[in-house]
């Protein structure tokens, strides 16, 4: 995942309307919210349950959900080892873009790799981008097998799946653990909401 710039010539243009004037407008701060777990964790469930929960309270949000950029994005990359760092790459910059628009950013995606996630986390200023991982067995993840993807990765119809044929890493020391296996959704957002408000994110809350 490099960041390098093929473009020299280039310079970044800083708006008249800042990140602080859209915050005090929005009445709350803008943050990164990265979920990720297995395929079948309920990632995306969840993002959008906390997004619902967040616009009933008034706050600007957008959950950039896996399937959807890779509509477009992203829809030139593969599974490849390679091409999901590129993604999840790609993903970091449009949420840091989405943030310094003043909006609380949802991502789910499986971000399998630590050292990819850390990459993310690190254009972010210090604080700004909390790990939420949806610890979810891969057996039960397995057997909710929504999409019918583990069934193809287990025949050998997709190669390098998160479980299965390519490996998941747990993070480390994510800002928040949601056991999405045995707590109800609602409980499950309702600790992510918790999370904003120990952060000081609802300032005029």
């Amino acid at each position: 995942m490099s960041n390098k710039i093929k473009s020299p010539d280039i310079v970044w243009h800083h708006a008249t309307v800042t990140r602080e004037r859209r915050q005090q407008q929005n009445d709350h701060k803008s943050i990164i919210l990265w979920f990720t777990g297995f395929s079948g964790a309920g990632k995306s469930t969840l993002a959008h349950c906390v997004e619902e929960m967040l616009h009933q309270r008034g706050c600007r949000t957008f959950v950039l959900d896996g399937d959807n950029v890779r509509h477009g994005l992203c829809g030139d990359l593969s599974f490849s080892i390679e091409d999901r760092s590129e993604n999840i790459r790609r993903i970091a910059e449009v949420a840091k873009l989405m943030m310094e628009a003043g909006v609380i950013t949802l991502t789910a995606f499986i971000s399998p790799f630590r050292s990819e996630r850390n990459k993310a986390r690190d254009i972010f200023p210090h604080g700004e981008f909390l790990e939420i991982y949806c610890n979810c067995p891969l057996e039960v993840c397995e057997q909710r097998d929504v999409k019918g993807m583990y069934k193809k990765a287990r025949s050998g119809e997709i190669k390098e799946f998160t479980g299965i044929s390519s490996p998941y890493e747990a993070p480390d020391k994510p800002e928040l653990v949601v056991n999405t296996a045995d707590e109800r959704l609602e409980h499950c957002a309702e600790q992510v909401l918790a999370l904003l408000s120990q952060r000081g994110v609802f300032v005029g809350n």
